[in-house]
């Protein structure tokens, strides 16, 4: 258990009372000199270094403990990575720089697009989109663009199952489309005979993750291809959980048409830190036509920047991509290679199934569902909560005083209390065992200490509600008079 956290006082709460001498020019006018003292914190240089590098010691990331966000896939990142991505060759360019300077980046970005396209079985990529969600949103408009086309303006529906990731129906909403949500089977998949009674001419595209969000691999991917190609539609998929299988199985080999990546996932950038991110589309070859320009070339050995190609949905990023991280996959890649690729995977899956398993040894939590599970799992604590009325929220912030993140919570919503996990294969077995004695220690505990947590962190239970309600958005220094 982590120790009883003290508080961080502010920077005016620490000021002292002596004055700082500080020598001003001789030559500054007085009319530019203030009359009256500043109202900031009195603080050598030493006190605030000591100030911030305490804050900086209380953050927490994947560098300080196991960090198992379900559907996140925050692994370790390789240190080698940042580094390569600081180097002054690639951070100090600029992007208007002539392409005769900017060879070696042209190339890496070339390579990369090759490179994902193999892992995906795509046959094209574009490394434009920001973000998982961009990509999304550009596949959508990919897919109204190639319906155009086929002079196809009824094709108004993107069907997607209610195990989807939240970004899936606001993309498809974004890109003009109408949602259409599929309930999922007794199984956590998708209802392959409901499937074929809701597709029709009006069916753009089916956008499906696999495995899907609950960690299960949809089994019947060949026949769901099948009645989604039929009925003249696209299938979309959302590679949020591309960790899973990486070296395994390729989309494209399910039938997936259009394929996102999330490099700041699966390939080692974890987003937990708020950005940047990179969310590239691969598309399978009728649909290359479409993507979005420029796109990269290559002739003979000079690498740049093609824009000629009239059918292209446009332009969706100023100039071309997060180039540091697409840099970071670059490296990630060539150091793992393919059998690298594939080992992280398969420890992925058993860690994910060997934590499972674990936690459900003492009650507490069920596994709604199918039992085996790729590289995440959705339990459920619900039973905390009819017993002891503990939710799952309650869980999590305990969690905190035990100086362990918690996971993924409330999602998805066919699964009630939900705690989403994934361990990801950067994790060792001791973390995993660690992090299913303090489940088991938490459902065990009094029902009050639980609600009522954390109680050991710098800040406590907050309210939330009113929180929501009534938000501050800015500080306000507090006077001792009105405290």
């Amino acid at each position: 258990m982590s120790l009883p956290s003290v508080k961080e006082p502010l920077l005016n709460e620490i000021s002292g009372t002596d004055q700082i001498q500080v020598r001003l020019p001789k030559k500054i006018p007085e009319s530019l000199r203030r009359t009256k003292a500043i109202n900031i914190p009195n603080l050598d240089e030493t006190q605030i270094i000591r100030h911030f590098h305490h804050l900086s010691q209380r953050n927490f990331g994947i560098d300080t403990g196991i960090y198992p966000l379900g559907s996140c896939t925050m692994k370790y990142n390789p240190k080698i990575n940042e580094e390569i991505a600081s180097w002054p060759q690639f951070s100090c360019l600029h992007p208007h720089q002539h392409k005769s300077t900017v060879q070696g980046t042209l190339q890496m970005m070339y390579e990369l697009e090759n490179m994902l396209s193999k892992l995906t079985g795509m046959d094209a990529f574009t490394l434009q989109p920001a973000a998982g969600a961009h990509g999304e949103f550009l596949g959508m408009l990919l897919a109204r663009a190639y319906h155009k086309k086929n002079n196809d303006s009824k094709r108004v529906d993107v069907i997607t199952p209610d195990t989807s990731h939240g970004t899936n129906p606001a993309s498809i909403s974004m890109a003009g489309f109408n949602v259409v949500e599929i309930p999922s089977t007794e199984e956590g998949t998708v209802d392959v005979s409901l499937l074929k009674k809701t597709v029709s001419e009006r069916t753009a595209c089916f956008m499906l993750t696999n495995p899907n969000t609950l960690g299960i691999f949809e089994s019947d991917i060949l026949e769901i291809a099948d009645i989604v190609h039929d009925a003249g539609g696209l299938l979309y998929y959302d590679g949020a959980n591309m960790n899973a299988i990486m070296g395994k199985v390729r989309p494209g080999d399910m039938g997936f048409d259009i394929v996102h990546l999330n490099l700041h996932k699966t390939f080692s950038s974890p987003h937990g830190g708020g950005g940047p991110g990179s969310g590239p589309i691969g598309v399978s070859k009728r649909l290359i036509p479409f993507l979005p320009v420029p796109r990269i070339q290559k002739e003979k050995d000079t690498y740049g920047f093609t824009y000629d190609h009239s059918e292209s949905v446009g332009k969706i990023k100023g100039f071309y991509g997060n180039v540091d991280v697409l840099l970071r996959a670059y490296t990630y890649i060539l150091m793992m290679g393919a059998n690298g690729l594939q080992k992280a995977s398969e420890i992925a899956v058993l860690n994910a199934n060997y934590l499972k398993k674990k936690i459900l040894e003492k009650p507490g939590f069920d596994l709604p569902y199918r039992d085996l599970r790729k590289h995440e799992f959705v339990l459920s604590a619900e039973e905390l909560r009819k017993k002891k009325k503990i939710r799952a929220m309650d869980v999590a912030k305990r969690l905190l005083d035990y100086g362990v993140h918690p996971p993924t919570m409330y999602f998805p919503l066919i699964v009630k209390e939900a705690l989403m996990i994934e361990p990801t294969e950067t994790e060792p077995k001791n973390a995993l065992d660690e992090y299913a004695q303090i489940l088991h220690k938490i459902a065990s505990e009094d029902a009050e200490i639980v609600k009522s947590a954390p109680s050991n962190t710098v800040v406590g239970r907050v309210d939330e509600v009113n929180a929501t309600r009534n938000p501050v958005l800015t500080w306000k220094q507090i006077k001792k008079s009105e405290k």
